[in-house]
């Protein structure tokens, strides 16, 4: 059975479009389950994409073809629909009998009793259903249900890829429309409403993120592949060449098994097929590739399967050489959202700024690199889109929603004008919110609240001041780690935090102590851990390694010199064993700097409440403290046990959980009771609701994105603070977030706010 399973998904992961991967699944499972029928059924879909509640026939093995796009049922209707609805599997030993049993003429399936029917679901979301049946009057099998449920999960990608591509529209007898719209959930990166048009972007090598693209001049792009994969046979021959005295003549034998596959006719035949149907030859190679690969993986002999590897890197050697010889020309659209598989700020670099107006990310969280830069440049973004399928989505058109993550790829109909009504707002309420860069964050009742930025580059210092931000309330030190290929020495952390404190002198800046691990690795420190967020990060990293932890506090102190503006962040603290160690550190930095002369001075030093043992500490770190800040990612993550970058789970991540709320609650009134200030710095403090609520906890200094800094402002001059306590006491006798969320965005819709929030997560 599993053999067997292998095959199918192998087979169905190689067909070049829906429909015949489905004639593949219902032709291959009645003969690998020995039973009489094999059907899929899928949810139809309007014009615009949306699911109705009805499933269409699609394909079929057994019952009459003619059924075939024509045959219905309603989710109230028959045992498919039954299915359907409970969304589970249903195993009959005589299926007429049963009450939902409906009887459709003209199709054949009068002889059958024995019915089995599993849902294809993904992530949640009902796509069809796959069901076999047989003439036996019988139960299927455990081992035959398992099967089923397990092929219907490899199915439901296949399916969610379709739909993007429209290929689920033409196939359900709509061909005369326009593809579908289709719309995926990731996770906001920056905030914002936008359109462009996708240019998908990719490394060299990487075949499986290479986009579909039509060929415009095929015996050229022929040329260009016979010329990569003559190339490609040099480097082989010269790489045998060089190894001649180091590898064995059966290892040599490889390298030109290489070459007599590149020299035969299947291989290359296949491609330049492809490409003379209108495939340019990156997009081409790419498929023959992958179905090369798959013959191999479907063999029984372990070692025959293993080539399939030594497949992929032959098609990666080539498209790397293709590319290098044919550097691709790009018509640059006048609003570009980037999209790729990992984008780096190298791939920034390659579209001209004042044309990019958004980034999607099917890696990556809000936390991460590209969305610090996205928010940086006051950009949309969504990150951790895994269900677009990049490839397919070059050129198209794209909306983003980067308060939701939200990616809708042509979008149509209604959804398309609501999508630009919202970013039509989007733009003019940017416009209106520039006119409260000089005046206080001050509520009406007159409470003052402090507004800092979190920054990670030097990019960001213009665009903070911009927004009349009053000082750092997070500059990431990691990040000038992670751009580089080694740890930056003392000197240079030096000159790069000398010219933040400068920047914004006399207000506060506040430099994190380096915070790597996790979701943040750096190249040449590689942590190999299976729950790196449990693990080996921040404080705990720094303490092992003191000789990197002084020499970024020494760097600290000195650039402080003359400016007497920096505060230090220790991050990642669990307890007060770590904290009192991190301090020791500190006072030692002082002591050395002094004895050699350098006038420096004990700055403020606090302590990044993330990690709930912290909060049952507040009191004894308090005290030990010059000020306390709220990290609400990680606190958030670690209060649900929700992985942040994880999309599976992304649903349950929410700040605004009361579990969350009572936690930072806690937090607040810790430092109130030993005199320390507190402060926000997490991406809770820039979201309107969260912001209402800290405000009504009495934490009056929030850090957030320049982007965010000109909505919350106007939230806080808009509630008076005895509201916000009000509505705080509301949100922490409310036991979902969801309850939160409608009693906030009611209070915000009743002050002309509702603009600053969009539906949903």
């Amino acid at each position: 059975m599993l053999d067997q399973l292998r095959h199918i998904v192998t087979e169905v992961g190689t067909s070049p479009d829906l429909k015949r991967a489905l004639d593949v699944i219902v032709r291959r499972v009645r003969d690998s389950l020995a039973v009489d029928v094999c059907s899929v059924y899928l949810v139809a879909r309007d014009s615009g994409g949306e699911a109705l509640d009805c499933l269409a026939l699609q394909a079929t093995e057994g019952l009459h073809a003619s059924g075939v796009g024509h045959v219905s049922l309603g989710y109230d209707e028959g045992l498919v629909g039954l299915v359907a609805t409970r969304a589970e599997p249903i195993n009959l030993q005589d299926a007429p009998s049963h009450p939902r049993y409906k009887f459709i003429r003209d199709i054949g399936e009068e002889p059958y009793y024995a019915f089995l029917g599993v849902p294809i679901v993904q992530r949640g979301d009902m796509l069809g259903v796959l069901v076999v049946q047989s003439r036996e009057n019988r139960r299927f099998s455990d081992e035959q249900e398992s099967f089923l449920v397990t092929l219907a999960a490899q199915l439901a990608g296949a399916i969610r890829q379709a739909e993007a591509s429209g290929e689920v529209f033409r196939l359900r007898g709509n061909a005369e429309l326009t593809p579908a719209s289709f719309q995926t959930l990731g996770l906001p990166g920056s905030p914002g409403v936008v359109f462009g048009s996708a240019l998908v972007v990719y490394d060299a090598a990487s075949l499986e993120a290479v986009p579909d693209r039509e060929v415009e001049d095929a015996e050229t792009e022929v040329a260009a592949l016979r010329q990569a994969v003559e190339a490609v046979k040099l480097e082989f021959r010269q790489l045998k060449a060089d190894l001649s005295r180091l590898l064995p003549g059966e290892e040599q034998a490889l390298f030109d098994a290489f070459v007599m596959m590149l020299s035969g006719d299947s291989l290359m035949d296949g491609v330049i097929q492809r490409i003379r149907a209108g495939s340019w030859a990156p997009a081409a190679l790419r498929d023959t590739i992958r179905e090369h690969a798959a013959v191999f993986e479907g063999m029984q002999d372990d070692y025959l399967r293993e080539r399939a590897e030594d497949v992929r890197d032959l098609g990666a050697r080539i498209l790397s050489k293709l590319q290098s010889a044919t550097p691709i020309e790009r018509r640059f659209a006048e609003r570009i959202i980037l999209v790729g598989r990992e984008l780096s700020a190298s791939h920034l670099a390659e579209v001209p700024t004042d044309r990019l107006v958004g980034i999607v990310s099917t890696r990556g969280s809000g936390s991460s690199h590209l969305a610090i830069l996205a928010r940086a440049l006051g950009i949309p973004a969504v990150m951790g889109a895994t269900e677009l399928p990049v490839g397919q989505v070059d050129d198209q058109e794209i909306a983003l929603d980067g308060y939701r993550g939200a990616v809708f790829v042509r979008p149509t109909g209604a959804l398309r004008e609501e999508l630009l009504r919202l970013a039509r707002e989007e733009a003019q309420l940017s416009q209106d919110l520039k006119g409260l860069r000089d005046l206080p964050a001050q509520t009406p009742d007159g409470v003052r609240v402090s507004m800092l930025v979190n920054i990670g580059l030097l990019a960001d210092m213009a665009p903070s001041r911009n927004v009349g931000a009053e000082g750092i309330g997070l500059y990431r030190t990691e990040i000038p780690f992670q751009i580089r290929h080694q740890f930056p020495g003392e000197e240079d952390q030096r000159r790069i935090y000398r010219e933040a404190l400068d920047a914004f002198a006399p207000y506060p800046v506040i430099l994190r102590t380096l915070d790597v691990g996790g979701d943040k690795p750096l190249s040449y420190f590689p942590i190999e851990e299976d729950n790196p967020f449990l693990g080996w990060r921040g404080i705990r990293l720094v303490l092992d390694h003191p000789e990197i932890f002084l020499t970024q506090l020494r760097a600290m102190l000195k650039a402080n010199i003359g400016l007497g503006n920096l505060s230090i962040l220790l991050p990642m603290i669990s307890g007060v064993t770590e904290l009192d160690l991190a301090l020791t550190y500190v006072h030692q930095a002082l002591t050395e700097l002094a004895e050699e002369g350098w006038a420096v001075a004990r700055p403020p030093v606090g302590v990044m409440i993330e990690v709930p043992s912290a909060v049952y500490q507040i009191d004894a770190i308090a005290r030990r403290v010059d000020f306390l800040s709220v990290g609400t990612n990680d606190l958030t993550q670690y209060l649900l046990a929700v992985d942040r970058n994880n999309e599976r789970v992304a649903s349950l991540y929410d700040a605004l959980h009361p579990a969350v709320l009572s936690a930072i609650r806690a937090i607040a009134e810790g430092g109130a009771r030993q005199g320390k200030p507190v402060s926000v710095c997490g991406e809770l403090a820039g979201d309107p609701m969260g912001a209402l609520l800290l405000l009504g906890m009495g934490i009056h200094s929030l850090s957030m994105s320049a982007g965010s800094l000109p909505r919350i402002k106007w939230v806080i001059r808009s509630v008076p603070h005895a509201r916000a306590r009000r509505l705080l006491d509301q949100a922490l006798s409310c036991e979902e977030p969801l309850e939160v969320r409608a009693l906030i965005f009611d209070a915000l819709e009743s002050f002309g706010l509702g603009g600053l929030v969009r539906a949903g997560r």
